[in-house]
């Protein structure tokens, strides 16, 4: 069997003593009307014999519309999440959610009636508290907030 691999990153801001990380909202209609449990780190699936950095950085780009940060990366080392594995990276770095355009992918919807609807990757993103953000992460991904230290 042909385990999956997707690569994200996790990027923070400090503001004073609070450090902040940036997590988005999962879009389409299955997590449309969730919250708890329902934020992810921007990530996607490797494509073939990819990097899983350029992997990380490209998933970044497509899912928020923006350029993936230049700083140096802090590695966060994998999670089994739905029968894949991701692998992240944290990343010091700013942005306003207010100038995401996210990437957007096609799903048949509803479900059997052959009509395919188009969803935005992510339709928010946000900055939370590292404990806010427990709650608000997909389980499976919790595990980067316990490896993280800023």
């Amino acid at each position: 069997m042909v385990v999956r691999h997707s690569a994200g990153l996790l990027l923070y801001r400090r503001s004073g003593d609070r450090v902040e990380v940036l997590l988005a909202h999962m879009g389409g209609p299955f997590w449309a009307k969730k919250d708890e449990a329902a934020w992810s780190l921007p990530k996607g699936e490797l494509e073939d014999g990819e990097d899983p950095e350029t992997a990380a950085r490209r998933e970044f780009t497509e899912e928020l519309g923006l350029p993936a940060p230049e700083g140096p990366l802090h590695p966060l080392g994998d999670v089994r999440q739905s029968g894949k594995v991701v692998t992240a990276w944290a990343v010091e770095a700013d942005l306003d959610p207010a100038t995401v355009v996210p990437g957007t992918f096609d799903l048949e919807w509803p479900p059997r009636s052959g009509r395919m609807q188009q969803f935005p990757e992510v339709d928010r993103v946000e900055w939370f508290d590292v404990e806010t953000a427990r709650a608000k992460l997909v389980k499976g991904q919790r595990a980067f907030l316990d490896r993280f230290i800023p």
